[in-house]
């Protein structure tokens, strides 16, 4: 099949790519000039394991491709796909702007029936007005096309996005009648093969499948820990806490893991994004309110316990950072806890010595030149002379580390874990002061100990 896509940031550049991997005709139209001459280079804007080699085999092979020209784009592709940001506006609600401009585009130049897919993350309702602008320009324009708007939201994970579009657990598809189904099993037939992942709905369901799921996801991220918080008041450990209640099937243990606050493109973006539109109809959202607040402070832990175990002396002193990204696989610092972590650390007068595997350039981009931040190429380079170490992101090169070299690099053999890396006792009987999120005495210990 012949398909457009338009805007090639992640989610557009992972679904084309990986249709072009079946064997559809893809090509991307986006307004960035840079960013298309770069992907015709090879050059690719995101880290995303597995993508680079997709995109170069198939821009190579002519089954992808990349243009700045809209025209071509609509003329190219009987499906179009939708897929541009939808940042959250000043008010937290998602801004359809270059959703509707897209919608549009499509309207001007298109001469024949298309099948217009919703790929954003959008609010409930933007097919109704995506439809509505399309058949609006088709007006004025004075010209009667067939076209149908779908709903097909994405579920891609940042660090697994290639592998989960390759093999989706399911494949939402909302549309207002029978007409496009057809064409949508086409599309998905290579990915559906082992048993059917399609589940066809209503658009208004399908738009708003994406944002429960997000929000259901981010809800347990808050909800563990808050538990966290509870057991380090309650001398509980909540690993152990995660592994039993884990173990009851109608709970499971994915996004049970606590830590130092959710972040990325999608779940902070998503859970504001339906709290407003909760509040527009005049409905209180009171749970996914809590799960903003939750992540919100949970996001000072760590800068919290490093002030309370230094008191007054952290001015001055260097503070060693593993890991900027805010989830591991990927160069993705939006919302990262690392950010308010280094924001509040400057604030009390530290300095911060960081390393992460893909985030260096992406952090240079965001906080520039610092003479209070220091980037460096290994984690042990981040350790030289530094007070202690924060861990912010669970990268596996983390996991293992040599606790004697960290021992003999830092100042003070303290470790603050926002991820729960390490096992406390086996910390504490190599002479370390070792604080993690929820397990035990940390709230005691830090009120009691001052390491300067």
């Amino acid at each position: 099949m012949k398909v457009t896509v338009f805007g090639i940031g992640y989610v557009g550049l992972v679904q084309a790519a990986v249709l072009a991997e079946v064997g559809h005709q893809v090509l991307c139209v986006d307004v960035n000039a840079q960013r298309v001459e770069n992907l015709k280079q090879g050059i690719i804007p995101i880290y995303e394991p597995g993508l680079t080699p997709l995109v170069e085999k198939h821009f190579a092979s002519g089954y992808l491709n990349f243009t700045t020209d809209a025209a071509a784009g609509v003329q190219h592709g009987d499906v179009q796909f939708i897929a541009v940001g939808t940042p959250p506006d000043e008010d937290g609600s998602a801004d359809l702007q270059y959703v509707l401009a897209v919608a549009t585009t499509i309207a001007n130049h298109m001469e024949t029936a298309k099948v217009i897919i919703d790929k954003s993350t959008v609010p409930v309702g933007t097919a109704d007005r995506v439809k509505a602008k399309i058949a609006e320009v088709l007006k004025v324009r004075n010209v009667e096309l067939e076209f149908d708007v779908v709903s097909n939201p994405e579920f891609l994970k940042e660090g697994a996005a290639v592998s989960d579009c390759m093999r989706p657990d399911r494949i939402i598809v909302g549309t207002y009648d029978e007409r496009p189904q057809d064409l949508m099993r086409e599309l998905y037939e290579p990915f559906n093969r082992n048993h059917d992942k399609l589940i066809f709905m209503d658009v208004r369901s399908a738009e708003l499948t994406k944002y429960a799921a997000n929000c259901m996801l981010a809800t347990k991220i808050s909800f563990m820990n808050e538990m966290a918080n509870l057991a380090e008041m309650l001398g509980a450990d909540i690993e152990a806490v995660r592994k039993g209640i884990g173990s009851d099937p109608r709970i499971g243990y994915h996004f049970i893991y606590p830590g130092c606050g959710y972040g990325g493109s999608c779940f902070p973006k998503d859970v504001q994004a339906l709290i407003r539109s909760s509040e527009q109809l005049g409905y209180t959202p009171t749970i996914l309110q809590a799960v903003e607040a939750v992540n919100d402070k949970q996001k000072y832990k760590l800068p919290s316990l490093v002030q309370q175990h230094f008191g007054d002396e952290l001015a001055g002193k260097t503070i060693a950072l593993w890991g900027l990204s805010f989830k591991p696989n990927t160069d993705d610092m939006r919302e990262a806890s690392s950010r308010v972590l280094m924001e509040t650390l400057w604030q009390a007068g530290a300095k911060v010595q960081a390393y992460d595997p893909e985030a260096m350039e992406e952090t240079q981009r965001i906080y520039g030149v610092r003479d209070d931040l220091t980037l460096v190429g290994t984690k042990e380079a981040a350790l030289k002379g530094a007070a202690a170490l924060v861990i912010c992101t669970e990268w596996q090169q983390f996991r293992a580390p040599d606790f004697d070299l960290i021992k003999a690099q830092l100042q003070h053999p303290v470790i603050f874990d926002g991820r729960n890396l390490f096992e406390p006792r086996r910390l504490e009987a190599r002479g370390f002061t070792y604080y993690a999120i929820g397990r035990g005495e940390t709230v005691a210990k830090a009120a009691s100990k001052q390491v300067l």
